[in-house]
């Protein structure tokens, strides 16, 4: 699909301004899924289960550790847009405020995601890219200032 810088940049606003609802001290982020016409299947952004105290209320243990350890309670914000996505095979790109960490970039690649649009790297982002683009997918890093 051709970028579509206007749509790009409105979606990532949109993934922005979801990103205020998280939850999770150590990072907030918001994503957007759409279909090939541009149309919002699906939003997410990240915070605990129901049923858990959120973490700006009483701080996870993830808190105070490294990325990727396994010790934080918030679910992602790709994951809880997925599970809040009717249909996952009309998923055309993924908007999300910080590139999808590899667990969510694997879960998209079951999909029918084709490109991923993110506003900021983490550590990891040069292995999950690699890994997206052997899986056929595009990636495009923007910036919305």
């Amino acid at each position: 699909m051709a970028m579509r810088p206007s749509l790009d940049l409105t979606m990532l606003a949109v993934a922005k301004v979801l990103s205020h609802r998280a939850t999770c001290i150590k990072r907030q982020v918001g994503c957007v899924l759409t279909d090939k016409t541009g149309r919002i299947l699906s939003t997410g952004y990240n915070g605990v289960a129901h049923g858990l105290k959120h973490c700006i209320e009483v701080p996870c243990p993830g808190t105070y550790h490294n990325a990727g350890s396994d010790t934080c309670q918030a679910i992602h914000a790709e994951m809880n847009a997925l599970i809040n996505c009717r249909d996952a095979q009309l998923i055309d790109t993924c908007y999300c405020t910080v590139l999808p960490c590899m667990p969510c970039m694997k879960t998209l690649m079951n999909t029918s995601c084709e490109r991923v649009v993110y506003l900021e790297n983490h550590e990891n982002a040069d292995f999950v890219i690699g890994q997206w683009r052997k899986a056929g997918g595009t990636v495009l890093q923007l910036s919305l200032d």
